[in-house]
C-alpha cells in the first residue's frame, strides 16, 4: 500500500481520517487555509510524484468553498506529478441541476464535472448521486456506490418483523430504490403521490399501494435537503396508520427549516450517513448517524489493485 497517498479537503476530515484508519494509512498531509484576500492556499506536504492519489471532499455546503478547494488541490496532486488523482466525492453538490427543466437555465451539474475533469482528475468516486445520469457528465471512469448496504444493516438491527414492514417511496422518482431496499428488508411496498409546485414547495397526494395501518413505515431518499418533501409524506403516512415511520437518507444536507422539520414531525427517527458532517447546531434526538468509511475504504483499496467495484454489493449485499 506505499504507492497510495490519501488525503482530505476541509469539508469532512473525520471521514477521510475513519477511511484512513480503516485502510491502515495516514491521512496524507496538506496546508490548506486562505491568503489575506480570501484567495484559497494549498500546499501538499508529502512527495506524491507516481503515487496513486486519492482526494477526499464531498462538495456539501459551503457548496462553491468545497468544490474549488477541491479543483486545487486536484492542480496541486497534478503539478507534483501524480501517476493518478481520484476525486473521491462522496456527496456530489450541483446534482440536482442535472437538465434543463424551464427555458434559459443552465445544466450546472455537468458544467461542475467539466471543472473537476479539467482541472485534473483520472477518476470519480462519489455516492447515491441525486440522478444516475451524472455519471455521464464527466470525461473520466466513475464509480458510483450505493449506501443500501449500510442504511439497510442498521433497520436490520432494529430486529423488525417482515410483516410490520412498509416500505414507503416518498415520491414516484425513489420507487426502484424503495424495491431494492423492500427485497432486502422484506415486507410490503407503498409510494406516495408527490407533486412539485415549485422549487422549494412539494404537497402529497394519496398513498398507491398497501395499506400503511398498524404498520411501521420505512422510508427511504438519496437526500434531505429543507425536509420540506419528506415531512409532508410522513404526515400522510402518519395519517393513513402508520404506528412508526423511519426515515433514511445517504446525505443529510439539512438546511433551512429541515431540523425544525423533522422535530416537529411525525417521523419516529432519521438515518443518515457521514457523507456529509453533522454540525452540532443540527443534531437532535430523531437523527442517528451510520459512517461509510468502511464502504468507501474497501472501494479506494479495490480502485487501487484494479479490483471489481460492484464484487462490494455481490454476495447477497445489493
Amino acid at each position: 500500500m506505499r504507492e497510495l497517498k490519501i488525503f482530505s479537503g476541509q469539508s469532512n476530515r473525520k471521514l477521510a481520517k475513519d477511511i484512513c484508519n480503516a485502510l491502515h494509512l495516514n491521512l496524507g498531509k496538506i496546508s490548506l487555509g486562505q491568503f489575506p484576500d480570501g484567495e484559497n492556499y494549498c500546499k501538499i506536504l508529502e512527495d506524491v510524484r507516481g503515487r496513486d492519489v486519492f482526494l477526499i471532499q464531498p462538495t456539501c455546503p459551503p457548496v462553491n468553498d468545497n468544490i474549488l478547494e477541491l479543483l486545487i488541490m486536484i492542480d496541486s496532486c497534478k503539478r507534483a506529478s501524480a501517476d493518478r488523482i481520484t476525486a473521491v466525492i462522496p456527496y456530489f453538490g450541483y446534482a440536482r441541476q442535472d437538465r434543463k427543466d424551464e427555458g434559459r437555465v443552465p445544466i450546472t451539474a455537468k458544467l461542475v464535472a467539466n471543472l473537476i475533469t479539467r482541472a485534473g482528475a483520472d477518476r470519480v468516486l462519489t455516492m447515491d448521486l441525486h440522478a444516475a445520469q451524472i455519471q455521464g457528465f464527466f470525461d473520466c471512469p466513475v464509480d458510483h456506490l450505493q449506501a443500501a448496504p449500510v442504511l439497510d444493516q442498521h433497520f436490520l438491527e432494529m430486529g423488525l418483523s417482515k410483516d410490520d414492514i412498509v416500505v414507503v417511496s416518498p415520491d414516484a422518482g425513489s420507487i426502484k430504490r424503495a424495491v431494492v431496499h423492500a427485497d432486502k428488508l422484506g415486507g410490503a411496498l407503498a409510494i406516495v403521490d408527490k407533486r412539485r409546485t415549485n422549487a422549494e414547495e412539494t404537497h402529497q397526494e394519496n398513498i398507491i399501494g398497501n395499506s400503511l395501518e398498524g404498520k411501521v413505515a420505512l422510508m427511504f431518499d438519496d437526500m434531505i435537503s429543507t425536509a420540506g418533501s419528506i415531512k409532508g409524506a410522513a404526515e400522510l403516512v402518519a395519517s393513513e396508520g402508520a404506528k412508526e415511520i423511519h426515515v433514511a437518507a445517504t446525505h443529510g444536507v439539512f438546511s433551512g427549516p429541515a431540523i425544525q422539520r423533522l422535530t416537529e414531525s411525525s417521523i419516529t427517527s432519521c438515518v443518515i450517513t457521514d457523507s456529509i458532517p453533522l454540525s452540532h447546531d443540527k443534531k437532535c434526538d430523531k437523527i442517528r448517524v451510520r459512517s461509510v468509511a468502511p464502504l468507501l475504504a474497501e472501494a479506494i483499496k479495490r480502485i487501487h489493485h484494479a479490483q471489481s467495484i460492484s464484487a462490494i454489493f455481490s454476495n447477497g449485499n445489493d
